[in-house]
């Protein structure tokens, strides 16, 4: 209707008629979500989408926040965020995790679960959603795919644009993913910092330090431990990928060498490290929403390997959530892009554009450069991209030159948050509800 009012307004405006002024064209609202695990900066991207969209009320009405994701939506449980103020929107930049909620839920196929979508029209159709813009990994953007088809499916016109979002940098046709850069940087200084702790006392004390990252099947976030090296033979000594099958006699050799030759031995060992057979070194025996392995353990693991194999006195270490929750030390590159593709979102939308999502693409190494681009949902959805063999070393330990060039641009830079008493200032917002409109729906 928007567009065809448009139109018409051209035509009458060109013929000398009445002119047809912004504020008697309909404005549609927004609905954003955030989806699986979060990151120091997705809520730069949802500070990108909003401001955006407050910067054009010319065409966009309110943007609702689902609340924990695609489940705010089924649930009717939309955030009002024109309820916050401008402040409080820019100080979602520098505030690291979900500031609406977050989930891990997977729409089922329109065949085998027609009521959850026809419950989302539903609830769009009340609040008068016009823009859906979803904010997460691989199986976020399958779900954003989904969605981008109801409107053929049950005549709902409905703009559908998925936004980059995933520590393990695993997406698609983007050179990098909005929060990984942050990550990287976190392993990065950590492993470099926990390095000169174990140098300092191998003499008499701890010989081997593990540090166990994020990573299913990707090992990106374990590669950038990698960039801790100022030069060769610096820790970490050995990384584990999960594109490198775990060879245990070959590794614990290379832990006996490393030692003898250092007097000490770091390892980056990411959560997915598997055997060539594909089983997981450690698994933890049960199955995410998405029916994913559930990880964890791997560090304690290799480490009883160590010991037993070699009696070496060690301590290991777990990122877990301090990995992706570390906004005091977040990327500038990655907080600029995680922003800008929210932005970009709400701009690919109001020029027409639908089922994409944007990238990044790299226009330069040295200097580093990079632009806006876009790809369709259909090709990003449930892809993983892996560490390319260039990127691995030859002895499967470590990176390479290539590898190097590529992540280093990522973690440049420093965006610290304002501080407070010696710590960081994050916002919380009030996220107030809107008036429900329909009955209750029960997700199964």
């Amino acid at each position: 209707m928007r567009e065809i009012l448009a139109q018409f307004a051209r035509i009458t405006e060109n013929a000398g008629f009445l002119k047809v002024t912004p504020e008697f064209m309909p404005k549609y609202n927004a609905f954003y979500a955030q989806s699986g695990g979060v990151t120091a900066v997705i809520n730069a991207s949802a500070c990108g989408v909003i401001e955006t969209a407050r910067a054009n009320r010319d065409s966009i009405g309110k943007v609702f926040a689902g609340k924990n994701g695609i489940i705010g939506a089924l649930k009717e449980e939309l955030i009002d965020t024109s309820r916050e103020s401008a402040a409080a929107i820019a100080g979602l930049r520098s505030t690291p995790s979900g500031a609406f909620g977050s989930c891990r839920y997977k729409l089922k196929s329109f065949a085998e679960n027609e009521r959850e979508y026809r419950r989302l029209i539903e609830v769009f159709q009340a609040h008068d959603v016009r823009y859906f813009f979803y904010n997460g990994g691989g199986d976020s953007q399958d779900t954003a795919n989904k969605v981008s088809h109801l409107g053929d499916q049950l005549g709902y016109s409905l703009t559908c644009i998925g936004i980059p979002k995933t520590v393990d940098n695993d997406l698609p046709l983007t050179d990098t993913c909005p929060g990984f850069g942050s990550v990287a940087k976190y392993v990065a200084i950590s492993t470099r910092e926990a390095a000169l702790d174990v140098a300092s006392m191998c003499e008499t004390s701890t010989k081997v330090f593990i540090l166990e990252v994020m990573g299913r099947h990707a090992g990106w976030i374990a590669a950038a431990g990698a960039l801790a090296q100022e030069a060769p033979g610096d820790a970490p000594h050995i990384i584990l990928l999960p594109e490198v099958p775990f060879a245990k006699a070959r590794f614990l050799s290379r832990v006996r060498e490393v030692v003898r030759e250092k007097g000490y031995c770091v390892i980056v060992v990411s959560e997915g490290a598997q055997y060539r057979d594909g089983s997981f070194v450690a698994d933890a025996g049960s199955k995410d929403a998405f029916g994913h392995s559930q990880l964890g353990g791997v560090a304690p693991t290799i480490a009883r390997m160590i010991k037993e194999k070699h009696g070496y006195k060690y301590h290991w270490a777990v990122a877990d959530y301090l990995q992706r929750a570390a906004r005091h030390i977040a990327s500038r590159t990655d907080v600029e892009q995680a922003y800008a593709v929210g932005q970009a979102a709400v701009e690919f939308a109001l020029a027409g554009r639908d089922k994409i999502m944007p990238t990044i693409v790299r226009t330069s190494d040295s200097p580093y450069r990079w632009k806006i681009g876009a790809a369709p949902l259909a090709r990003v959805a449930n892809v993983e991209r892996k560490m390319p063999k260039s990127f691995i070393s030859k002895d499967g330990f470590g990176i390479t030159a290539r590898a190097r060039r590529y992540l280093l641009p990522l973690i440049a830079g420093e965006d610290y948050p304002a501080y407070r008493d010696g710590l960081p200032c994050y916002v919380r917002l009030k996220n107030q509800l809107v008036a429900k409109k329909l009955r209750p729906f029960k997700i199964r």
